[in-house]
């Protein structure tokens, strides 16, 4: 039951139950928004030049890893565009009436946020494609020689695409967003100031000390902070007075089998495969997979993504291997000439 836990602290994605808690943590203004400068600098530009215009916003894809933001900036450029924003995402579009009826109750302006747009159906994705460029759909009524094609004329609309895996989109598709924007994991000063903000929100009393631990260990995402946060406090409240100091955040993260790089217990049992089992690598992902007892998706979104950012971890075309770092984060000896003769190199 422990292992679960632990597992589903460092998950970037959101949980059950968390949705609510996240909403009154997320900021409303680009002025809130703390990190992602680049991006805040370019949204602010585009945005104003849209009200200037007293048009909508061009079409906007955000990409990069889970829980750095994307829904909170979505929700931002609705907020400073004051228009309304109306949340879906891809699966959940199935059939292109759905997303007919989604367009067609639009008003003027308005933005569509579609999560995980890479996972359209391209059925669906064919009607976008006017509705984006035109403000149009393109709808066939009846079947067979009968058959007629009407254009509906839309509301002019801003959408909104989110994807953690922009190269799963269509290039047709992907072309035809005109503002394109990668959000990049965080520092640990931008992770201790949203920290700090959750903190405050939450009435948690947290001093620098406690927020600098926590942010070492949050992997780079803010939801990752968050949550750490939220267990930290817990431990804060029964073993403690209630208060977040550096001590009190170590045992907290310790007792999570969190360690100072972020790494938790899954991350370690993948690196010690890899270097006692395979001699360092390589080897594929579904028998590292098997190997430890994870999915292979499991590994590929949310391990590996991290351990490669940390260095502990390369992924090469003939599978994954340990790097010298790795050795030395267990305090091993790193003999690159076994890891070549296993590699099947002369």
């Amino acid at each position: 039951m422990m292992i679960e836990r632990e597992n589903e602290i460092i998950k970037s994605s959101i949980l059950k139950g968390e949705e609510e808690a996240e909403k009154t943590l997320r900021p409303e203004t680009l002025d809130q928004y703390i990190g992602q400068e680049r991006v805040k600098e370019q949204l602010n530009i585009f945005i104003q030049a849209a009200k200037m215009r007293d048009e909508p916003l061009d079409h906007v894809l955000l990409y990069g890893p889970p829980g750095l933001g994307k829904t909170t900036l979505s929700t931002i450029i609705s907020h400073e565009m004051n228009v309304n924003i109306r949340i879906t995402s891809g699966p959940a579009i199935e059939r292109p009436g759905d997303l007919a009826a989604i367009l067609t109750n639009l008003n003027p302006n308005d933005v569509l946020f579609i999560d995980e747009i890479h996972r359209l159906n391209r059925s669906v994705e064919e009607i976008l494609y006017p509705a984006m460029e035109d403000y149009a759909l393109d709808i066939i009524i009846g079947k067979g020689p009968s058959a007629r094609s009407i254009r509906l004329e839309l509301s002019k609309f801003t959408l909104i695409g989110a994807t953690t895996r922009a190269g799963s989109l269509t290039s047709p598709l992907r072309d035809r967003f005109g503002v394109v924007c990668k959000l990049d994991y965080y520092s640990d000063k931008e992770l201790i100031d949203i920290i700090k903000r959750s903190a405050d929100i939450l009435k948690i009393q947290i001093n620098q000390e406690g927020a600098e631990e926590i942010s070492k260990r949050s992997r780079g995402t803010p939801r990752i902070a968050n949550r750490i946060l939220k267990r930290v406090r817990d431990y804060a409240l029964v073993k403690a007075d209630g208060i977040i100091d550096s001590s009190v955040a170590h045992y907290a993260l310790e007792m999570l089998e969190i360690d100072q790089n972020g790494l938790d217990q899954v991350d370690r049992k993948l690196l010690k495969t890899i270097i006692d089992f395979y001699n360092g690598g390589p080897v594929g992902v579904d028998t590292l997979a098997a190997s430890i007892g994870e999915e292979s998706i499991t590994i590929e979104d949310v391990c590996e993504p991290y351990l490669m950012q940390k260095g502990f971890l390369s992924r090469t075309p003939r599978g994954r291997v340990a790097t010298e770092k790795a050795y030395r984060y267990f305090n091993l000896a790193f003999n690159k000439s076994k890891q070549i003769s296993f590699n099947g190199e002369e």
